[in-house]
């Protein structure tokens, strides 16, 4: 009889459950954008998209238009997209590595992308050609190039690669502690410190574009691949007799998290938490097959990125907190929940 009823209740409850984590997503973002120094009520919001889209002709204040347009929905959607990306790489990195603290920064790539970051804009590398984002994201590329060499590729284990990220993120740090103590000014570092910590105010249009053919690639290649992930969760050599090429799959399952972790952290800087937190969460809810936890993950984590934006610039309005300082203020406390459910059993 249980196994009856079993199905009929995940039939109905998944999509039911992913249809409403859309809907409250819809919701989230038309919240960020209607908050702000200037507050735009909500029906402004939507009539100015379904204007867009043809399905209305109401008339709007331009101004509510130009800040929805200009700034604040492109804010969102890149929030969005970022915490999405996230959590996606938190949920298929804890499965390659069977290690329950792994998240998108344990390869090293945001101590990569600071210094990258940190090179531009107090260094001056690239003579005003190269920006910050493009000098982080340069980055991002050479940790995860310096943990692929320290790891053999693809084949030097879960511990290895453990260690590489570590030994990775601690050189990097370590040069850019360097060059901020040295070389930057006082408002250079204030301005490094705060990019560091994650901030989407200066994300636009064309960010959004990018962020977004990233994600959405990137969650399909781990979609693709979720029925190794399952296997990788009971380890490699249990992987490996199921038929699954180990090496490849891994590469192509660390390469697919770099280049998205990479991407975010170039935009917006690094933004703990998320991607620990949320697979965790997402796992006790809906199970542990990967098809449907990254599909869970990325619409979670990208409700609870929206969250923190609009967090980060209520809570001591008309100052902005940096969005990082708000998804650790969050992602404690339920860490520390989980941890203590795992101590009681």
């Amino acid at each position: 009889m249980t196994a009856v009823v079993q199905p009929t209740r995940r039939g109905w409850f998944l999509p039911g459950a992913f249809a409403l984590a859309v809907v409250l997503l819809l919701l989230v973002i038309a919240t960020g954008v209607s908050v702000g120094e200037l507050s735009i009520p909500l029906q402004s919001v939507f009539y100015a998209f379904s204007n867009k889209i043809g399905l209305t002709d109401v008339p709007l204040n331009r101004i509510y238009e130009s800040v929805i347009w200009d700034f604040r929905l492109s804010r969102a959607l890149v929030a969005a997209c970022c915490g999405a990306g996230l959590a996606i790489c938190g949920a298929v990195l804890q499965s390659l590595l069977k290690n329950a603290l792994a998240e998108p920064y344990v390869l090293g790539v945001s101590a990569g992308a600071s210094t990258g970051a940190v090179s531009v804009v107090v260094l001056g590398i690239g003579s005003g050609t190269v920006t910050l984002s493009a000098g982080a994201f340069a980055g991002a590329f050479a940790a995860f190039a310096f943990v692929a060499f320290l790891t053999n590729g693809a084949r030097g284990g879960s511990e290895r690669t453990i260690l590489a990220g570590v030994a990775a993120s601690q050189l990097f740090n370590a040069i850019t502690a360097w060059t901020v103590s040295t070389s930057a000014s006082a408002q250079q570092a204030r301005d490094v410190m705060f990019w560091l910590l994650g901030s989407f105010s200066g994300v636009r249009w064309p960010e959004f574009q990018l962020v977004l053919v990233v994600v959405l690639i990137g969650l399909a290649i781990c979609l693709y691949y979720s029925r190794a992930l399952d296997a990788f969760t009971f380890g490699d050599d249990a992987a490996a007799s199921l038929g699954i090429a180990v090496p490849w799959v891994r590469l192509m399952l660390f390469v697919t998290t770099a280049i998205i972790t990479a991407t975010i952290v170039s935009m917006a800087g690094s933004i703990g938490f998320v991607g620990l937190v949320v697979p965790h969460v997402m796992r006790f809810f809906f199970g542990p097959l990967h098809r449907t936890l990254l599909i869970a993950s990325a619409l979670a984590g990208a409700i609870l990125m929206v969250l923190a934006d609009i967090a980060s610039r209520l809570l001591i309005a008309p100052q902005s907190l940096p969005v990082g300082v708000v998804t650790a203020l969050v992602g404690v406390p339920f860490f520390a929940m989980i941890i203590y459910r795992s101590r009681t059993k």
